[in-house]
């Protein structure tokens, strides 16, 4: 499905069963499956392909390993070219899904690992989870219209909470803010999620697109948005001082100065 990582295997693998479900799969387990430019064209090529083909009827988004998504790999190169940042391709395939998508949660869901979830109709998450929107301890801002989406689904006060703190978040406290819809033990969390996949994929797929578009209908529009303001708000702070302290800080294992900047 995806050109040859630095490792030889697929970024991203896909798999379409006889029930209709599609699963991709980011598949980068010894990074902890973060996120290069590679990978993020691929998994929006594998969104954009369930999104096309008809004998679809459910996509299952899950992660290689023991982890779901470490986010953003903050060792790779950034992306030279001039075009469409494979991020926001990414998530225009995201968004444009009309399938329902579910899912399959174990390990840590850091920054993207955590805001696809927000774009997710069921979300099963193993009993030791650790998600993070770890914006504001890079000294950036929310992405994939999570400025928008987690006010909406957990509420503005405990969304910032997480967004100011940084703060992580365990398996419980998903379930509590309704960002997760069951826990499972570690190990049975992608059989439940595709046994779910698989219950939803039975009905008229034309039912499901149908629902979905009405669900979406509501808030297309302020997540076309939040997503245009989190890119140009982005484009004033990434490569600036507190940014670039906070990437230093990350390869040197040692913890950011932020005090620096406020003289």
């Amino acid at each position: 499905m995806s050109k040859p990582s630095d490792t030889s295997e697929p970024v991203v693998l896909t798999h379409l069963d006889d029930e209709g479900v599609f699963t991709i799969t980011m598949n980068r387990p010894e990074r902890r499956n973060a996120m290069n430019p590679e990978a993020f064209r691929a998994t929006g090529a594998a969104f954009a392909e369930a999104n096309s083909n008809p004998a679809v009827a459910a996509v299952l988004l899950t992660g290689a390993g023991e982890d779901f998504s470490s986010g953003l790999d903050l060792t790779a190169p950034l992306e030279s070219s001039g075009g469409p940042q494979p991020f926001e391709l990414l998530m225009d395939s995201v968004c444009a899904l009309e399938k329902p998508l579910v899912a399959a949660v174990r390990g840590c869901g850091i920054g993207f690992g955590m805001t696809v979830l927000f774009h997710c109709d069921v979300v099963y998450v193993g009993e030791n989870i650790r998600l993070r929107m770890p914006f504001a301890n890079l000294g950036l801002v929310t992405e994939a219209a999570a400025s928008y989406l987690a006010p909406l689904a957990i509420g503005p006060k405990q969304a910032a909470e997480l967004l100011y703190t940084a703060d992580w978040v365990d398996a419980n406290r998903a379930l509590d803010y309704g960002i997760a819809t069951r826990i499972y033990p570690d190990d049975d969390v992608l059989a439940e999620a595709t046994a779910k996949a698989r219950q939803i994929a039975q009905w008229p797929v034309s039912s499901l697109v149908e629902m979905k578009r009405l669900i979406k209908s509501f808030h297309s529009e302020s997540i076309t948005k939040a997503r245009s303001m989190e890119n140009d708000a982005m484009g004033r702070l990434f490569g600036g001082p507190e940014n670039k302290e906070a990437i230093s800080a990350f390869i040197e294992k040692r913890q950011p100065d932020f005090k620096q900047f406020r003289k």
